[in-house]
């Protein structure tokens, strides 16, 4: 009932919004979406449903000189996780800008970083961990409600953001999900009051032949902690950076944070990444994510590659995590054939392997799947 009365709210808010805009002038609406099916069967004994859900997306814009409003929906069915059938807003937000500001309030996703499908500064937003990473990584990110101010100069921004009420991780609990991590204890979360917002700043550079940021962020941990008989949320502030510097058919990257809960402890995170365009409508990508401190000692890296075939109307991928320590890998490969503009085919396998670490629970998850989605 609550989620359907917040609903209720930002939909008001959002036509409200747009009701204000001055009826004397043009106002520019722009409505698209899409239609999407997936369904995933695992590749070894049970030879079970792993997803079956169905999703139609729509998304609606109203502007008028520089200022509207957004918002995007989701209806879904799921035919596994009947809890996870509904309706349900996205975002929505108002929003107002010019050459110099951009504004946004309202629930929204923020992204921070340069590293690709690794979390370093990129801490606002967090994820949706109901199929673990065996979604599309936009999917994955959940919108926060925040107030988002930027002030753009010619070469540098400033921006500030406020997350009035924070969001966390969602983790399969269902049984009848088969990505279900096991039962958890009761989950506590910070008290929705002023002194638990989450605020930060972020200072960004463009020189040309070099990208960097600074940052510093007030949040919480997203991933909840086992604290005596409960799960919980430690408060932390971190303070970070990254940078981006290309060099002929090369870019390389780099990003690091330094978590410091209140209790003063450190935790460093630090990722390095090469991109390669060698041209022929290849890509390729390598990133290595070290993680040590406050108990923690893990090492990732990942893998990309793809290769557009058939005058951009087929595109095969591979993106692959590799759990360097406990020796575990997540890799999905997919098909994506474009039959139109509209309309698309996916067809994909995802490889599970692990001796321990974060795959581990999932080493039998391998499965094959396809999607289907048809954009209008």
């Amino acid at each position: 009932m609550n989620s359907f009365l917040r609903m209720l709210v930002v939909v008001a808010a959002v036509l409200f919004t747009a009701a204000r805009l001055p009826a004397q002038d043009v106002l520019d609406v722009s409505v698209k979406g899409f239609v999407d099916t997936y369904h995933a069967v695992r590749t070894e004994a049970p030879g079970d449903w792993m997803s079956s859900r169905t999703r139609a997306r729509g998304e609606l814009r109203l502007e008028k000189e520089g200022g509207g409003v957004f918002l995007s929906s989701n209806l879904i069915y799921n035919a596994i996780v009947k809890d996870l059938s509904g309706f349900q807003i996205r975002e929505a937000y108002a929003y107002w800008g010019n050459p110099n500001w951009d504004i946004r309030a309202g629930r929204q996703i923020i992204t921070w970083g340069v590293a690709d499908g690794l979390r370093v500064t990129d801490l606002i937003s967090p994820m949706d961990y109901t199929e673990f990473l065996a979604q599309d990584y936009d999917d994955i990110r959940i919108p926060v409600g925040a107030l988002r101010v930027r002030y753009l100069h010619n070469n540098w921004a400033l921006e500030a953001v406020a997350v009035p009420v924070a969001e966390f991780f969602k983790l399969p609990t269902d049984p009848a999900n088969p990505w279900c991590v096991g039962n958890l204890p009761p989950e506590v979360k910070p008290e929705p009051v002023l002194r638990n917002m989450e605020y930060g700043g972020r200072f960004s550079c463009f020189l040309g032949g070099i990208d960097f940021s600074l940052m510093t962020l007030r949040t919480w941990s997203k991933m909840p902690e086992l604290t005596g008989d409960h799960l919980g949320y430690h408060r932390m502030t971190v303070i970070g950076g990254d940078i981006s510097v290309p060099i002929g058919n090369f870019v390389l990257r780099g990003e690091i944070a330094d978590n410091i809960n209140d209790n003063g402890e450190h935790q460093l995170n630090a990722l390095a990444g090469l991109d390669w365009y060698p041209g022929a409508d290849w890509n390729f990508s390598v990133q290595y994510n070290q993680t040590t401190g406050n108990g923690q000692n893990q090492s990732l890296a990942t893998i990309r590659a793809s290769k557009a075939l058939l005058n951009n109307s087929l595109t095969i991928s591979t993106f692959a995590y590799a759990d360097i320590l406990d020796l575990g890998i997540f890799n999905r490969l997919s098909a994506d054939w474009a039959f139109t503009d509209q309309i698309h085919v996916i067809l994909g396998y995802d490889y599970f392997y692990a001796e321990g670490g974060m795959f581990a629970i999932y080493a039998h998850n391998s499965e094959a799947w396809l999607k289907l989605k048809y954009c209008f």
